[in-house]
């Protein structure tokens, strides 16, 4: 029973992340609540799916980036997964308060933290070294 859960939990993330590399932001969006909880990588706890959706916007505009070698673990209950993946991405554009994009490629190691609630995603946590990806693009 523990892993028929885990699976089905783990196929929500590993969706999110197709989609993601997809550009499918219909599909994206419609794993998560309508009050997700997106926590940024050294910034703002946000709440809601505009919000997110906005972020997204942003990021599309100054990032091109694609998930790999992705490793998901989660709890028996099967309502915490963690991943572990590599972000392999090109900087389009500057972005306030960064170095100036030259169309610099990368590819960055990066973990994520969810809570799920009803078989959809109500948290999102990212982390990922901002000073190693800094060193990467210049």
């Amino acid at each position: 029973m523990v892993l028929l859960v885990l699976s089905m939990r783990y196929g929500i993330i590993e969706k999110y992340y197709e989609s993601f590399n997809l550009g499918d932001r219909a599909l994206f969006f419609s794993l998560m609540t309508e009050n997700v909880i997106h926590e940024i990588n050294q910034g703002e706890k946000e709440v809601g799916k505009p919000l997110f959706r906005a972020f997204m916007e942003r990021m599309n505009k100054h990032y091109q980036e694609r998930v790999v070698d992705l490793v998901l673990m989660g709890n028996a209950e099967g309502t915490r997964v963690a991943a572990e993946f590599f972000i392999e991405g090109v900087y389009l554009a500057t972005d306030v308060g960064l170095p100036e994009a030259k169309q610099q490629s990368y590819r960055l190691r990066c973990g994520s933290f969810f809570e799920l609630v009803d078989n959809k995603i109500s948290r999102v946590t990212t982390y990922y070294n901002l000073k190693e990806w800094i060193k990467l693009i210049q």
